[in-house]
């Protein structure tokens, strides 16, 4: 479905990158490419790689496209709540763009994006919000845990994991996506000192899209995430989280220094939730108009385009692109209706990574129980 990407964004970034480690203060987010889509003074001093971003574009639009689907498939009764992840999609490709393939990641509920850019099917990402599976897919296919409902939980197991890669003396890192409002949870708290205090090859990725819910991060918080990170131990870094370059040299940078034994880090990317926390949400009766419209102004997705063609990039491609966002489409629609139910049984083999005894017992009973109603 998309391209697995082998070409970097910047060699030898340290120097642009030192100031945004550890920093005692507030620091502006690192940006490359503005949101007029022409690059900052930063991005002027680095070689960029133009091929890489029209791969990232592509990512994004099919994202985006994504969440126009599931959204319409769930207001048509076909889904029964929808998590959407609008706005977000340059955080979400440009990390886990920097990332090997075999690193783990570990979500929360809408890294819609993040699971179509490690070849996660549309139908797989769906079949939870249908209900018709627990998870929609298998975490060792594709080294994504599945989508974590309850809040903060998916850092704790990002460490548990990171633990075992550290016992196993393995070069692998995890990253682990939470949102500004789960970092206010005393779980998260826990994993960022449990990652600190052990020296675990874990990546904290918090896309602060500002709202909690229905909760601003000026009421959440009076320190910002990136500095509060040296307090427990972390290398912490600040990124415009709409920038996917930006976001790809930051996740590249912090995830390099991970992997070479450094300290466990937390990066704060400043975005922004363009849509309702889900579907059953309504924005408009906590958020203005005015701000809503600040925000558009700075689409990560227009953003990029307007790079892309400032740039000389020619029409066809985004024809080309265009043909492929509705085929995709398509897809998505045809493999979420025709998502159907796995038996409860298969509930009893996914509750441990061994064969249980009674777990054996237990869905041999419902077995004797559904043949006797039958």
């Amino acid at each position: 479905m998309t391209t697995t990407l082998t070409s970097t964004v910047v060699d030898g970034a340290d120097m642009v990158l030192t100031a945004l480690q550890r920093s005692p203060d507030p620091i502006e987010p690192f940006q490359i490419i503005d949101e007029n889509g022409d690059l900052t003074p930063a991005g002027e001093r680095l070689p960029i790689d133009l091929g890489l971003v029209q791969q990232l574009y592509v990512d994004m639009v099919l994202a985006r496209r994504l969440d126009r689907e599931a959204l319409a498939l769930q207001r048509q009764g076909e889904l029964h709540l929808w998590l959407m992840s609008w706005g977000q999609e340059a955080a979400q490709v440009g990390s886990v763009r920097a990332l090997r393939d075999s690193d783990a990641i570990f979500p929360s509920y809408r890294e819609h994006a993040v699971a179509l850019c490690r070849r996660i099917s549309p139908g797989d990402i769906l079949r939870q919000w249908r209900g018709v599976a627990h998870s929609g897919w298998d975490p060792a296919e594709s080294n994504v845990h599945i989508y974590s409902l309850v809040l903060g939980t998916q850092t704790l197991h990002a460490t548990g994991y990171a633990t075992g890669i550290r016992m196993d003396r393995s070069d692998e890192v995890v990253l682990t996506y939470v949102g500004d409002g789960a970092t206010s949870q005393g779980d998260v708290n826990e994993a960022f000192n449990w990652a600190a205090a052990g020296n675990l090859p874990v990546v904290f990725f918090c896309q602060n899209n500002q709202w909690a819910i229905s909760t601003p991060t000026s009421t959440q918080m009076r320190t910002p995430l990136h500095v509060r990170a040296a307090g427990f131990g972390l290398n912490g870094y600040h990124v415009d989280g709409n920038d996917v370059l930006a976001v790809h040299t930051v996740t590249r940078e912090a995830v390099a220094r991970v992997r070479a034994g450094g300290p466990p880090t937390l990066i704060e990317a400043q975005t922004y939730r363009l849509a309702g926390h889900s579907s059953s949400d309504d924005p408009k009766r906590y958020r203005t108009d005015d701000e809503l419209a600040v925000w558009q102004a700075k689409d990560p997705v227009t953003r990029v385009e307007s790079f892309l063609r400032k740039s000389g990039v020619a029409a066809s491609y985004f024809d080309d692109l265009t043909a492929r966002e509705n085929a995709f489409a398509e897809a998505v629609r045809e493999q979420c209706k025709a998502l159907g139910g796995e038996g409860l049984g298969a509930v009893f083999d996914q509750a441990y990574a061994e064969p249980h005894p009674v777990m054996a017992t237990e869905k041999a009973l419902l077995h004797s129980r559904s043949s006797s109603v039958a």
